[in-house]
């Protein structure tokens, strides 16, 4: 293989002969063989039963670890302390957990059923003038801004998924609630207003194939799934797939998201307790949670943010009709205690309860193991949880494997790659979505997972990767749902500890998940709501209540999170259609002596 390379490096003008070459020599390392110009399995490459042989082969053709937000996410805000030796033991950290990924995954994949392998592999270009590493929101996002720009632009995006690009937000809110029988083939959904849509972005006729992506006249986006770029060569412009093909480029972006966090306690539990855990991100992992949760009696969740409480209210509905025991453990006093003041948490939890979950709060776990066929949970007060399935919902780990042979800087406070204003990490790569650490002039060095960032900064680093040069000033927000009749909406710095002050007042119909969608449209709300700017916001005159409401009456209001007497974060509960009045608030970074009038701001009194 290295005199294939080097052919390759010394004899430019012979580069297709050359690159025949490394492939028939790839194709006798990988059990490929060449046919039509082609590279084909020499035999057919199904899975197996668990413990059959020829699970590395399959691995390396199926076993595909993808990228970027399931909508709604958790971001942190600390000062910037960066040392060489905090970077180093990040990125031994990151390797690790990545490998015990890759593990836990290969032993799910190998209790699948068997499936037909392709009939060939794709033709992989060995030029792309726009490169985009992730098929998630970000790269589409990204995408969909160059052709914007540049309308005969060529752009490829390769990822290690095998699909198409797609939105994750509905894998953990509005395809739980479908009647649809056969929701894991089609992926389509009712959104909250009961219009119907898939996750998808685009269909596959959108999309060129990767191989016409060179001579196609005006040229188009293509994907190359399946494929994951293990090595970017910055000074030669070209990076490496997992197969040893080399692809050059002109601009390339990093949208490579990241991996869900599992507990170091369930990882050490053996493979049994793995085989019985899902860590919850992509396409495949809704459809065997939504398998399992009609297979097994009982199912846990570990973790109280958004993701594990939106899982928790889903299989808690599907539990009053199917009996399943759906249980949520987490450390907090209550859901979405890191993020939402303690009033309102505990408020939260007894509706998750409400949605047929058992709750428990302030639980720690101590140690997991397997035995009488469940998974045990040891907590430290000593209690013991005993299931069928586990799900851990604990966060995400940023995808940065690129960054050593790339020579691209890692935060060592918050993960993920280091960019300037306008999401540039070197002259020629951007980095955009939940991989990217940014500076943010208002509220300082962040990283944020969550959809409308995707969004916004992909758009924003496809339109730099064409020449706009434009910085990133955008307050993204995040939202999320438990279920159809309760939301909110965020944007800035929610954290729980942080002084706050909200403002309620009763609900109404119309104040509602559903009835936001009814209106925008949309089940993805930021999808809209990112293009509008709030200029001269009108005040509702209704006065807002004297005192705090009512025990429980939090049917919709403002929450504010204030730093030094400046509002850095808003949480709008049950309030839609009013971000870009948030968005001001925190951009003017203006101290308030009366909130209770900034709050009239969101017309929160009006019927």
């Amino acid at each position: 293989m290295l005199k294939c390379r080097s052919a390759w490096n010394k004899l430019a003008p012979l580069a297709r002969s050359s690159a025949a070459a490394c492939r028939r020599h790839a194709a006798s390392r990988t059990g490929l063989q060449q046919m039509g110009g082609r590279l084909v399995p020499a035999a057919p490459m199904s899975t197996g039963g668990a413990g059959g042989g020829g699970g590395g082969q399959n691995m390396m053709y199926f076993l595909l670890v993808g990228a970027t937000a399931i909508g709604g996410g958790v971001y942190t805000y600390q000062t910037v302390r960066g040392d060489r030796d905090r970077y180093e033991d990040r990125i031994t950290e990151i390797a690790s957990r990545t490998t015990k990924s890759l593990q836990h995954q290969d032993s799910y994949i190998q209790t699948q059923p068997s499936v037909e392998p392709a009939a060939s592999l794709p033709v992989v270009p060995g030029h792309a003038p726009y490169l985009l590493i992730g098929g998630g929101t970000a790269s589409f996002a990204a995408a969909r801004s160059i052709r914007a720009r540049d309308p005969g632009a060529k752009v490829l995006i390769v990822t290690d998924e095998p699909d198409l690009p797609y939105m994750r937000p509905p894998l953990s809110k509005e395809l739980w609630f479908s009647d649809d029988p056969a929701i894991t083939d089609t992926l389509r959904f009712k959104q909250w207003n009961g219009k119907e849509r898939s996750i998808y972005f685009q269909p596959p006729s959108f999309y060129i194939r990767p191989g016409e992506l060179a001579a196609a006249p005006n040229g188009g986006v293509a994907v190359l799934t399946g494929r994951k770029v293990v090595h970017m060569d910055v000074r030669g412009n070209k990076v490496q797939l997992d197969d040893n093909t080399e692809i050059s480029y002109d601009k390339c972006l990093i949208a490579t998201g990241g991996v869900p966090r599992n507990l170091q306690v369930i990882e050490r539990a053996g493979e049994e307790v793995m085989k019985r855990t899902t860590l919850f991100r992509k396409v495949e992992d809704f459809k065997v949670l939504d398998s399992v949760s009609r297979s097994v009696k009982s199912i846990t969740i570990v973790g109280g943010g958004f993701l594990g409480s939106e899982l928790a209210c889903a299989l808690g509905r599907r539990s009053a009709d199917s009996g399943l025991e759906v249980m949520q453990i987490f450390p907090e006093k209550g859901n979405m205690g890191k993020i939402l003041p303690e009033y309102l948490s505990n408020w939260t939890t007894e509706k998750v309860k409400k949605e047929g979950v058992k709750v428990l709060p302030e639980a720690l776990v101590k140690s997991v193991s397997f035995k009488d066929d469940q998974v045990q949970i040891q907590l430290k007060d000593g209690r013991v949880v005993t299931t069928d399935h586990l799900v851990a919902a604990v966060g995400l780990e940023p995808s940065v494997d690129l960054a050593k042979s790339a020579g691209l800087e890692v935060d060592a406070d918050f993960g993920g790659y280091r960019v300037n204003a306008e999401l540039q990490a070197r002259s020629n790569i951007w980095v955009a979505g939940d991989a990217a650490c940014f500076y943010d002039i208002r509220l300082g060095r962040r990283r944020v997972e969550h959809h409308d960032h995707a969004v916004v900064s992909g758009r924003l680093a496809g339109e730099n990767m064409t020449g706009a040069n434009k910085p990133y000033w955008h307050q993204s927000m995040f939202w999320s749902d438990l279920g159809p009749d309760v939301g909110y909406e965020a944007i800035g710095i929610v954290d729980s500890s942080l002084p706050t002050v909200g403002v309620f007042a009763k609900a109404t119909a119309k104040d509602t998940p559903r009835a936001a969608t009814e209106q925008s449209g949309t089940g993805i709300r930021s999808e809209s709501e990112t293009e509008e700017v709030a200029l001269s916001p009108v005040a509702s005159q209704a006065a807002p209540p004297a005192g705090p409401p009512q025990k429980d009456d939090y049917g919709k209001g403002v929450i504010f999170y204030l730093r030094d007497k400046v509002v850095v974060g808003i949480v709008l509960w049950n309030v839609f259609n009013r971000m870009p009045i948030a968005r001001k608030i925190i951009k003017d970074g203006e101290e308030h002596a009366d909130l209770n009038e900034v709050a009239k701001l969101f017309n929160i009194h009006e019927d």
